[in-house]
């Protein structure tokens, strides 16, 4: 019988995140939640039955402390969710931008995933065909993007960026970008769409096939224009 794929999940202690986390528990992952908070982190993992550590993206020491967990106890990461993100900033406008928000999305929505890939990526690469989800959203997409949400969305252009580069980079794994939709969740708000069909875009490219795509940009399965 073959071992259960290791599924890291950052800012999983709500919305889509803790959804991702419930849908690969279920399809038989072995789940590790991330979130800032340890508490929390814990109480929802004992919730949905899975792992937990403590994580904070914007932090050198926290994610290699999350490494040092990992190869402890799993030796390798099967797939990585850059799910961690802040500032949907509706409130500003680019010409009129409070760049000290800027600065605060860019650490976490950019600085955080890449930090997080660099730090786990020897793990990464002891699985067999490891994958690499970064949780974007069409604000970030050149060929829409227009006014508004300025720090959303120029550090989710600069993800997806990230996405093409260490796709080109990773031959052995699948790096994948991911937009949920307008999901009902804190961040997106009431109105969106359930927060089950946002997860499960995420769960798609996690759970794709070992000849499944790369470099690409999705939601629902289908790609989008970046």
């Amino acid at each position: 019988m073959g071992r259960a794929p290791v599924a890291v999940v950052t800012g999983g202690n709500r919305g889509i995140g803790r959804e991702v986390c419930r849908q690969l528990a279920e399809l038989g992952h072995d789940v590790v939640l991330t979130a800032r908070d340890p508490a929390r982190a814990e109480a929802v993992a004992g919730e949905l039955g899975v792992d937990h550590h403590q994580l904070d993206v914007t932090d050198d020491g926290s994610v290699a402390r999350l490494a040092d967990h990992l190869a402890g106890r799993y030796g390798r990461v099967d797939a990585l969710v850059n799910n961690a993100a802040v500032h949907y900033d509706s409130w500003q406008r680019a010409s009129s931008a409070d760049l000290r928000v800027v600065r605060e999305a860019v650490e976490t929505n950019f600085y955080g995933p890449w930090r997080t890939v660099l730090a786990l990526l020897p793990l990464l690469r002891a699985a067999r065909h490891a994958r690499v989800v970064n949780v974007s959203s069409e604000a970030g997409s050149l060929a829409s993007m227009g006014g508004g949400t300025p720090a959303y969305g120029t550090s989710k252009a600069a993800l997806n960026a990230l996405t093409l580069m260490l796709a080109a980079e990773l031959p052995g794994m699948l790096v994948n970008a991911v937009c949920p939709g307008w999901v009902a969740t804190d961040m997106g708000g009431p109105g969106g769409r359930p927060v089950e069909r946002g997860a499960a875009s995420v769960v798609w490219a996690v759970t794709l096939p070992d000849d499944g795509p790369t470099g690409g940009f999705f939601r629902d399965g289908r790609r989008i224009p970046w």
